[in-house]
């Protein structure tokens, strides 16, 4: 990996399969199959973990759902449920 990698990466949050899953509503083995299927960009931790850039998370989901998506990552899916 390049140096200009290393600091853009240093720079954006990554997020793990699980807090990607929550966003989809998915299981995060879905997350890894859709990283291994080159729908999402995944970086290897150098414990071999895959991390996800937010950025990309969020670019994919706006797509994938509209306008439903939360416009901060810290919203919680159905945190107003009455």
């Amino acid at each position: 990996m390049s140096q200009s990698n290393l600091s853009i990466s240093a720079q954006e949050k990554l997020l793990t399969p699980s807090e990607v899953a929550t966003l989809f509503r998915v299981d995060p083995k879905t997350v890894t199959r859709w990283a291994k299927a080159g729908k999402l960009t995944s970086i290897k931790t150098l414990g071999g973990h895959r991390r996800y850039r937010e950025s990309e998370v969020k670019s994919l989901l706006k797509s994938t759902l509209g306008d439903s998506v939360p416009h901060s990552s810290k919203e919680k899916i159905g945190e107003n449920k009455i």
